[in-house]
């Protein structure tokens, strides 16, 4: 046990608990007083839809929980981005569902509510998962509308994803269970099969004020676009519901008839819990990103019955690659090691960085997981690759270009976990959310960002002192280092991993007890998408 343990095991577990506590917050959405009035209408809260949906609620995954975390706040807020998105079974089959959340804004479209739309559909379309949507919603924020409405990756874009899903044979329900309104309308009626729930569900394109505004035409709501209406008269929807749960359990039945899929056939065995227990975690971790520790400590507790056979083990050392199983599942690991490594021919190589030997290890190791057809986990404490004129004349860039080309080409699934730092061109190497990971997650002990904040915080603070100094403005000592901290502190906050998922440049901030959840669930649900094109590196310089 190093000497730090005990403080970091406190400082991880503080981390941990506040991640708790966050989460209980985003999970009340728009308030207490909302849910109530919720209540109030007879239905039930989008987390309460999703539950009671779930064969078990508990050994589920939310995806972007802290989507929009501390954004929009002239507007009031958007936590969770109005929408909560989980994959779980239903009726024994794997799936996501998207749930509108009506307690915040009436479940009304900001911009990161598309974006978080989106990539539950992407996760959908990647994995061929059948998917279900929970629809409660007035539709785009018009106070937002240029920043939601006619962009390639704004609301539109659902539309379209909902058709090419159909193309793909992917399962989409939808259960209409309050507002269905303008261009939203077409959501249930694109997918598969829409169910409506009766007084509470409507679905039209104008409500009953714009079309007297437009048309002259007077009518109520439930009459223009009720469930009568379109389960008896349009034709638009396919069951009538008399409440939340009785339209919940309709999806439940279909769900049972759905046939098996075809499995991309990813090797799994018998799951065993790590030997190594996995609570050292906490300790393990250093409280400083900057302190060093060994990174196979960390794989043990994550992998099943602690087992790891490694890959190369005394060339290219700053990087981790092997095998192993979580939860049973065959993985190839691919991390980053946080000690100060020396190698045969004496050399010192600082944990953390990515050397042209360690690049060119990584590189073959994803090849041989492809031929095998074994998924990929990356284990994120980087921050970046080596600089200086010896890894220049080495060729860092050519073998850096090397790994990107193999993780942005590999075709088996990607999944990406960042324990600590993701720095720069490390973030990209080792697939960062621009490579495509199925899923990635960040503990709170994570950091994104170009580069560390001291680092860059000197950098800015040295041109803005040369900029003063040109405009005959020099500043002293205590001015300087108070520009520095300004600019540290802000630099902090924008490599906190809250405000990356809030952004959802990862999927979720986890627990790390939590990883080989997230890393089994992802594997499932990639084993619903057979591989259906070869591995190919394309044109590198060798």
């Amino acid at each position: 046990m190093n000497i730090n343990f005990n403080k970091n095991e406190d400082h991880n577990k503080l981390l941990a608990s506040s991640l708790r506590q966050k989460l209980a917050k985003v999970h009340l959405g728009g308030g207490e007083k909302r849910i109530e009035k919720h209540h109030g209408k007879g239905k039930m809260t989008a987390r309460e839809r999703i539950n009671y949906l779930l064969d078990d609620a508990d050994a589920a995954i939310e995806i972007a929980a802290f989507a929009g975390d501390e954004m929009y706040k002239e507007h009031g807020g958007c936590p969770s981005g109005g929408v909560v998105v989980k994959i779980g079974h239903v009726s024994g089959k794997q799936c996501i569902v998207v749930a509108n959340d009506a307690t915040v804004k009436a479940g009304a479209w900001f911009p990161i509510t598309a974006k978080k739309n989106l990539r539950a559909q992407e996760i959908a379309m990647e994995n061929r998962l059948p998917i279900i949507y929970l629809v409660d919603s007035a539709g785009v924020y018009l106070p937002m509308q240029d920043e939601i409405f006619p962009d390639k990756e704004h609301f539109g874009r659902i539309f379209r994803n909902n058709a090419v899903m159909s193309s793909m044979g992917i399962t989409q329900i939808s259960a209409v269970m309050g507002s269905c309104v303008a261009g939203g309308a077409y959501l249930p009626i694109m997918s598969d099969e829409a169910i409506i729930v009766e007084k509470t569900g409507s679905i039209f394109l104008a409500g009953s004020y714009l079309v007297k505004a437009a048309i002259g035409e007077s009518i109520d709501n439930e009459t223009l676009g009720g469930a009568t209406t379109h389960s008896e008269i349009s034709g638009v929807t396919d069951y009538k519901a008399k409440d939340d749960k009785d339209a919940l359990d309709t999806i439940k039945n279909i769900m049972d008839k759905i046939g098996d899929y075809d499995k991309a056939g990813y090797n799994r065995k018998e799951a065993h819990k790590p030997k190594e227990n996995q609570e050292d975690i906490f300790g393990i971790l250093p409280k400083k990103r900057s302190d060093q520790y060994d990174m196979r400590e960390i794989i043990s507790r994550l992998v099943d019955e602690s087992k790891f056979e490694e890959y190369k083990e005394g060339y290219g050392q700053t990087i981790i690659t092997g095998y192993a199983r979580i939860d049973g599942w065959a993985v190839g690991i691919i991390a980053n090691q946080r000690k100060v490594v020396k190698t045969k021919r004496g050399e010192m190589q600082f944990g953390g960085v990515i050397y042209s030997d360690s690049a060119d290890k990584a590189t073959r190791f994803i090849a041989n997981c492809n031929q095998k057809k074994i998924p990929l986990v990356f284990l994120q404490d980087v921050t970046g690759f080596m600089v200086g004129s010896k890894s220049e004349h080495g060729g860092i860039i050519k073998d850096g270009a090397k790994m990107v080309s193999a993780v942005s080409n590999s075709v088996v699934p990607k999944f990406t976990v960042i324990i600590g730092n993701s720095y720069g061109a490390g973030n990209y190497a080792m697939c960062g959310k621009a490579y495509d990971p199925r899923l990635i997650v960040a503990w709170p002990s994570a950091e994104l960002a170009v580069m560390g904040g001291t680092q860059a915080a000197k950098v800015l603070a040295q041109i803005e002192t040369a900029s003063m100094a040109k405009k005959g403005e020099p500043l002293d000592a205590e001015k300087e280092k108070e520009v520095f901290e300004k600019l540290k502190a802000k630099y902090d906050s924008q490599a906190s991993p809250y405000y990356a998922a809030a952004r959802i440049w990862t999927d979720a901030i986890i627990n790390p007890l939590d990883t080989r959840k997230w890393i089994s669930t992802g594997i499932e649900a990639a084993n619903h998408s057979p591989i259906t094109k070869d591995f190919n590196l394309g044109v590198i310089q060798t």
